[in-house]
């Protein structure tokens, strides 16, 4: 047979049987084998320990409201589809001819051009400036929460040493988070500020910080692919991935489901930026300003208690804030669920829990009061809350793919109630659920998750929801 070598001598199979040997294991102390030169490593933003936290109580702003140049329009009208984005076959055959091996015809960035990681529009610069205002909260929000709680307040509520390790390096990835978007900014980008955090005990300050991750989270979803920039959105996408697992985290702590949804909403900048502003005290002079709005705030007056064993059954346990942050004044021993031993009722920090009364659910009645629009907020009280949307009418609920609309009953001045609604994303999947968003309108304006900011001029009022 052509190609075949017969093996004659005993010794040559010998030596190709020991060749053809399996690796045998061995078990060794771990040593260093080869040294070399660290590589160079860029540097960090320089990062600075805030020590000023409070309300704002300098001189009145010189400068007040959003930034702004000329105003074409009150509104982007809606325009009718393309055409030609319904044109494809998409039959799973290719269509064109493929520029290179294994490359199909098609999609952004894929030319060979050297990327460029810088933002390109105002569009990108005004978002990627929001996203870096939250990245420095996060940052100080996570050593304000180390230095302000004990060991023993960590102990107390089932938190170790481990844990609080864990949130130390939280903050060490919003250092990076930071430089790389200070970075692609130039130098303009917005520094640190000062803040001004409700008054917390340790379980409130936990439910404040897996709110605002989640803003924080869904902010970025909700521009990330809008931006002009598509190698800016490419890190971007790399440095929110990991707020996402920072959210599950502070969930957990908080002895919430971790994930209970199938998909994590985006929201339109503005959204974000009215949550963020309240929370931020003061910040340098000649600080770059944000182009979005700040919405009035919506208090949830039963808004559900992640930390009462029976969520649901609240009025008026929140610190008052834009987030709604659970209040646990008042809360006895019985009630916490923190203190609760049985499977579907113990809240203690855990990998994932499974309550037995949920935090809300379909036909469960939400009262609401909302803010008048004109009130000072944000850094050094220098902008102010406005809203183009006539009478309220709706509350929007905005989760996972899908912005349900309830409407709005026996409304009187700045109050209403309306009834959560029983929707689901897809089948098996409840639409309403986890830490969401709602908001109250004059319309129900149809949007999906690409065109969400559309129903921004409707909108009256908005906040964060703890449906589970």
């Amino acid at each position: 047979m052509a190609g075949l070598t017969t093996l004659t001598s005993p010794g040559l199979l010998a030596l190709v049987l020991a060749l053809r040997c399996d690796a045998v294991p061995v078990v060794s102390e771990p040593t260093t084998t080869v040294t070399s030169a660290q590589s160079k490593t860029a540097s960090l933003v320089p990062v600075t320990n805030v020590v000023s936290h409070g309300s704002y109580t300098g001189p009145s702003p010189t400068t007040t409201g959003a930034l702004s140049t000329t105003v074409l329009a009150a509104s982007i009208p809606a325009k009718p589809v393309e055409q030609y984005k319904l044109q494809y076959p998409a039959d799973g055959q290719l269509h064109a001819p493929q520029p290179a091996p294994y490359t199909p015809a098609g999609g952004l960035g894929t030319n060979g051009t050297e990327p460029v990681y810088r933002v390109q529009s105002d569009f990108d610069y005004e978002s990627i400036a929001l996203g870096l205002y939250q990245e420095w909260i996060e940052l100080d929000l996570f050593h304000w929460g180390l230095a302000t709680f004990s060991v023993a307040d960590f102990e107390a509520i089932g938190l170790t040493a481990e844990d609080r390790y864990l949130l130390q390096f939280m903050a060490e990835q919003e250092a990076g988070h930071a430089t790389l978007l200070s970075n692609m900014l130039g130098p303009s980008a917005p520094v640190q500020c000062t803040y001004n955090y409700p008054a917390m005990d340790l379980r409130e300050y936990i439910d404040f910080s897996q709110k605002l991750t989640r803003w924080g989270e869904s902010g970025v979803y909700g521009f990330l692919n809008h931006l002009d920039a598509r190698e800016v959105g490419q890190l971007l996408l790399q440095s929110i991935s990991t707020e996402a697992r920072q959210q599950m985290i502070f969930r957990q702590f908080e002895g919430l489901f971790p994930m209970p949804v199938w998909f994590e909403v985006g929201i339109p900048q503005s959204w974000a930026w009215t949550l963020l502003a309240p929370y931020i005290s003061s910040c340098p002079q000649n600080q770059t300003r944000l182009v979005w709005q700040n919405f009035p705030a919506l208090h949830v007056l039963n808004q559900p208690n992640p930390a009462r064993i029976n969520g649901s059954d609240v009025w008026n346990e929140t610190r008052g804030d834009y987030a709604n942050t659970l209040s646990t004044n008042g809360l006895s021993a019985a009630d916490a669920c923190v203190n609760a031993s049985a499977v579907g009722e113990n809240c203690g920090p855990g990998i994932t829990r499974n309550r037995t009364n949920p935090l809300s659910y379909p036909g469960r009645q939400v009262f609401l009061q909302w803010d008048s629009p004109g009130q000072a907020v944000g850094p050094n009280n220098s902008y102010v809350t406005s809203t183009s949307a006539g009478a309220p009418q709706f509350a929007a609920w905005v989760s996972q793919l899908n912005v349900t609309y309830s409407p709005l009953l026996n409304v009187s001045g700045n109050t209403a109630y309306t009834i959560q609604p029983n929707t689901s994303t897809y089948e098996g999947d409840p639409a309403i659920n986890g830490t969401m968003f709602l908001v109250l309108t004059d319309r129900e304006l149809p949007v999906t998750p690409f065109n969400l900011s559309q129903i921004n001029p409707f909108v009256n009022a908005l906040t964060i929801y703890q449906a589970g």
